[in-house]
């Protein structure tokens, strides 16, 4: 059986035809602000599903489901679009009005939880039972009103920085990527000197998630220090998760994972390790880098509908 997964992005909505051990077999992407209203997203939902079915020669009755990730608010039992920071539309019915186009089950998922689910098929997850927070039991834990797994939004710094979401000190404001890169542009910037500096001149200005990693393996200290405050406040909120949940794996992803194991993995596996509550080696959280890249999100939407998980 096949799927496909759309991912709403901030620029792009790209759509991919997946198969049933999570391999995509085409693609195809188009502009956000090509959709003027929320039915021509649905329309264009429709459009993308056949002509992908038509690309790689599978007959429509052989797409099983199809399935989109929304960075926002979704609700999951009626398949309606709440609200997404990527489109300027609330409340949209979106299963209603993909049915009016084709008549296939369409799931709605957030973007995350989307990556989640491609990573426990597909990738660093496969053969998990508990997988970090949002895959319990092979399926997504939604709480009571659809909003659960915003680990991102637990506090690692009380009264720390502030948060679009209300809070301070929210994990996602020191550890994301725009997290390491405010960090490396003010360190950088009170180290004129330093080779993070030199490593960011060479690259036109452009601060990026690899400058201190890069700095650091030329052996600057400066660079190392980002690199380690960095990783102490991506552990902070790893052992949060350890000791409350205790999954059996947990893939870091994003650009970051790309950088060295030495640099990395293996210091968040030994700091995990220190500061998460004692057990023994063998029944330990599993930490490893996630496996599908960019690709996350469109596999784990396309198999949204695998098992009728949802």
């Amino acid at each position: 059986m096949n799927y496909i997964g759309i991912d709403i992005g901030a620029t792009n909505l790209k759509a991919g035809l997946v198969d049933d051990r999570g391999r995509i077999l085409a693609t195809q992407k188009m502009k956000i602000v090509q959709i003027e209203s929320p039915d021509a997203l649905a329309r264009n939902l429709a459009r993308m599903t056949q002509e992908l079915a038509e690309e790689v020669g599978v007959p429509m009755e052989e797409i099983f489901s199809i399935g989109v990730g929304v960075p926002g608010v979704v609700e999951i039992r009626s398949g309606s679009l709440q609200y997404s920071c990527n489109l300027p539309f609330r409340r949209v019915p979106l299963r209603r009005l993909f049915h009016k186009y084709l008549n296939k089950p369409l799931y709605l998922e957030n973007d995350g939880n989307c990556a989640a689910v491609g990573e426990y098929y597909a990738g660093a997850g496969r053969s998990s039972k508990r997988f970090v927070t949002i895959i319990h039991n092979g399926k997504i834990y939604h709480g009571s009103n659809g909003m659960a797994g915003e680990v991102g939004h637990m506090s690692i710094e009380y009264n720390g920085q502030s948060c679009p979401c209300g809070r301070k000190g929210c994990w996602e404001r020191y550890a994301s990527a725009s997290a390491l890169k405010r960090l490396t542009k003010r360190v950088m910037d009170e180290n004129p000197e330093s080779v993070l500096r030199q490593v960011v001149d060479e690259n036109d200005g452009h601060v990026s998630g690899q400058s201190a990693f890069i700095a650091a393996r030329r052996g600057d200290p400066i660079g190392q220090y980002v690199c380690n405050a960095y990783i102490d406040y991506l552990c902070a909120g790893i052992v949060n998760l350890v000791n409350i949940f205790q999954p059996d794996t947990l893939a870091i992803g994003g650009g970051v994972s790309n950088e060295q194991d030495e640099q990395l993995l293996f210091p968040v596996r030994r700091i995990v390790a220190q500061q998460s509550i004692p057990c023994e080696p063998d029944k330990r959280t599993r930490i490893v880098k996630a496996e599908l890249g960019s690709n996350a999100g469109i596999i784990g939407a396309a198999l949204l509908g695998k098992k009728k998980r949802i």
